[in-house]
This record gives C-alpha cells, structure tokens and sequence, in this order.
C-alpha cells in the first residue's frame, strides 16, 4: 500500500510540473512574434504535453485506480470527501485536455487568447492542488 502511495504522489507531482508549465509556456508563446520563437516554443510545449504531462497524468491515474479499488474505496467509499476529491479530479483532467487543445491551436497558429488569458489558465492548478490535497489529507467529510 505505502508503494502504491508513493508511485502514485511521484507521478503526480510529475503531471503536476507539467500543468503548472505548460499554460506558462502559453503565457510567452502568445507574448511572441518572431518565427524562431514560435517554432521553439511549439517544440517545447509538445515535448511537455505529450513527453510528461500525459504520461504524469496515465500513470497517477493507474496507481490512484488501483488504491481505489484495492482499499481506499471499501473504507472511504461512503464519504464526501472522497467523492469530492474524484470530481475534482474530473475537472483537472477536462483541464489537461484544454490544455491540448490550446497547444493544437498553437501549433496550427490558430491561438485565439491573449497572454493574460493564459496567467490567469495558470493559476487553475494550483487551486485544485490545494483542494485535492487538503480533502486527501484532512478528509473533512
């Protein structure tokens, strides 16, 4: 169990990193004017999204399964907390997914928001890491 635990918060802090960088790389992709700059940030917000975020969030998503079907369920399947957090968790992965849809229109240079649209799109996961891990910790309800 304290493995599953462990693989679990490591590749979660992984697809962590990459939520909190990716709408930042956003930030300065649509601060950018030159073809250089363009290109190389392409390149780097791919290599993100598909190199670690994506592969952050498949595994933090197996090891959170399996815990919740080995024991967290059968001991914890009645309370709210639990449930709340699984919604939130919902939410955060629509929001990876925006997040690829935004980096496609960057990549077709198609982007339609501004950089501050994306400083306040940054912001979004710190709020549900905070809220996820006060729910998992303190279990409030």
């Amino acid at each position: 169990m304290l493995w599953l635990k462990a693989l679990h918060l490591i590749f979660m802090v992984t697809w962590f990193a990459g939520l909190f960088y990716l709408p930042r790389l956003f930030v300065y992709h649509a601060m950018s004017d030159d073809t250089i700059s363009n290109e190389r940030f392409k390149v780097m917000e791919r290599k993100l999204f598909f190199g670690i975020m994506t592969p952050g969030l498949i595994v933090t998503l197996i090891f959170g399964v399996w815990m919740l079907v080995d024991y967290a369920w059968v001991l914890y399947g009645h309370s709210g907390w639990l449930h709340a957090k699984l919604a939130m968790i919902v939410a955060l992965i629509i929001y990876h997914f925006y997040c690829g849809k935004w980096l496609k229109d960057f990549k077709q240079d198609r982007n339609q928001h501004s950089h501050v649209f994306y400083r306040w799109i940054n912001e979004i996961p710190v709020l549900f890491l905070i809220a996820i891990i006060l729910l998992a910790v303190i279990k409030p309800f």
